[in-house]
């Protein structure tokens, strides 16, 4: 049953298909998200263009249409921390999906947007879980954008960028050090005191976290670092788990004009 109404569903594919972005098409129509990315669905089966049927959309590299490599970069550092490509038998193509909390409605935007400019030709959708959102692209060309894929967890396996991709994140370090930090990473504010003049003082001061379980990725995560002359430290929190923080006063500062919290 559609409670939207019938002429509510065809402003929206008509939308769509101009190119507005199915967050854009919710907020103009007062759908829900979820909503918008269904009837698109059902649409495009209705009209045969299920993922993964015909010839599909060109793919940057095998058919070296162009990328945005800005997006991409941050996309990839979504990737690596709350991302992961899976087949299931009855879907004609892979999918990518992003877990984002819904502590973070922002960062679920941030996320489709840079989808969408990494994969135009491809629809999304969200898929709502408890707690969190699913953020999905459907494409046969996902491994041949994201070769870290593979059988078992990243933290279990090797890790590494090809060519190419350290050559997208050597050109757009903070897109992807924003990503990485957007999906495993948070801004906290830290406290201290202080007995000065025998007056007890409370100080607090911003701090950066990143954690996770592989240590290629870590690296990646401080290679990008360096490259924008940002400083940090290692630090363990548990014996299997290690933090990459980043307190000093100069270098917090350059991650809020670049990253900035979570949202």
């Amino acid at each position: 049953m559609n409670t939207h109404g019938t002429a509510v569903r065809d402003k929206a594919l008509a939308m769509l298909y101009g190119g507005t972005t199915n967050v854009e098409v919710a907020r103009h129509l007062g759908v829900p998200r979820g909503t918008v990315g269904y009837w698109l669905h059902r649409d495009r089966a209705r009209r045969g263009e299920c993922p993964g049927r015909g010839g599909g959309a060109p793919c940057p590299r095998c058919d070296r249409r162009a990328l945005d490599e800005a997006a991409y970069a941050y996309l990839l550092g979504l990737y690596l921390g709350d991302g992961h490509i899976s087949h299931y038998a009855k879907h004609r193509s892979p999918s990518l999906m992003i877990t984002c909390g819904n502590d973070w409605p922002g960062l679920q935007d941030l996320c489709e947007a840079a989808m969408h400019a990494v994969l135009p030709d491809n629809a999304t959708c969200r898929v709502r879980q408890r707690g969190c959102v699913n953020i999905k692209v459907y494409s046969k060309h996902l491994p041949c954008l994201f070769p870290q894929h593979g059988p078992g967890r990243k933290h279990e396996r090797r890790i590494a960028l090809e060519e190419w991709q350290q050559a997208v994140t050597d050109a757009y370090p903070w897109d992807f050090v924003r990503g990485l930090v957007h999906s495993d990473g948070c801004r906290v504010t830290n406290w201290t005191e202080r007995v000065i003049g025998g007056v007890r003082k409370r100080y607090e001061y911003p701090r950066y976290f990143f954690t996770n379980r592989s240590a290629d990725i870590r690296t990646l995560y401080t290679e990008a670092l360096d490259r924008v002359g940002v400083a940090w430290k290692s630090c363990h929190q548990r014996r299997d788990v290690q933090n990459i923080s980043v307190a000093r006063r100069d270098a917090v500062a350059l991650m809020d004009a670049h990253v900035g919290a979570k949202r």
